[in-house]
């Protein structure tokens, strides 16, 4: 058993993994479980649940394990996984679309503007600068459209907080935090149209 502990690169775990090391995939899907998360939280649904998303992003996640090749200079597992799993998400929510599925049928991408801050790894220092300006200018313009209950709600939302935990930052209830984030993402996605 590795576990979370073991030093093992992603990269070594990857190799054992797809020699049938079980342990080693159980590993990976727990160590980039986040990045999963953080992916998909870039996605508002309306009338929908995240967890299906992120569902989604584990099956990426899953397979970037399997198709993974490491070659000198290529990109790392992490770069590569985040690809795989974002890939997986957006092809779940174009085939929703097509599908005409309620709840991903409305999905709109905040993509990596609002999102958690970790998902900019590995960027280039003009990429990081860009992405920081896109998110400060997008900020401004949720803080224009929405209350500031609204805002601040959204704000921890995008940043990885579970609707509990806002519920316990805010004093509010969970019917007012949903209500909160259910006309954040109507106002939201006038903005972003």
């Amino acid at each position: 058993m590795y576990g979370l502990k073991d030093k093992k690169s992603d990269e070594e775990l990857v190799v054992l993994s797809q020699n049938g090391d079980k342990q080693a995939t159980e590993d990976l899907l727990l160590r980039h479980a986040g990045l999963v998360r953080g992916c998909a939280r870039g996605f508002f649904l309306i009338g929908g649940e995240t967890e299906d998303l992120i569902q989604e992003g584990m099956i990426g996640l899953y397979n970037a394990i399997g198709e993974y090749r490491q070659t000198e200079g290529g990109s790392s597992f992490k770069n590569f996984a985040y690809l795989c799993v974002s890939r997986r998400i957006i092809d779940a929510v174009k085939t929703s679309a097509r599908k005409k599925n309620s709840p991903l049928n409305n999905a709109t991408s905040i993509g990596m503007i609002g999102g958690a801050e970790e998902l900019s790894d590995g960027l280039n220092p003009e990429d990081a600068l860009i992405l920081r300006d896109d998110r400060r200018e997008f900020r401004q313009k949720m803080s224009g459209v929405l209350s500031d209950f609204e805002f601040k709600v959204t704000t921890m939302y995008m940043d990885g907080m579970s609707c509990g935990e806002i519920c316990q930052a805010t004093g509010k209830s969970v019917k007012s935090v949903d209500n909160a984030l259910q006309r954040s993402k109507r106002k939201l996605q006038e903005v972003l149209k």
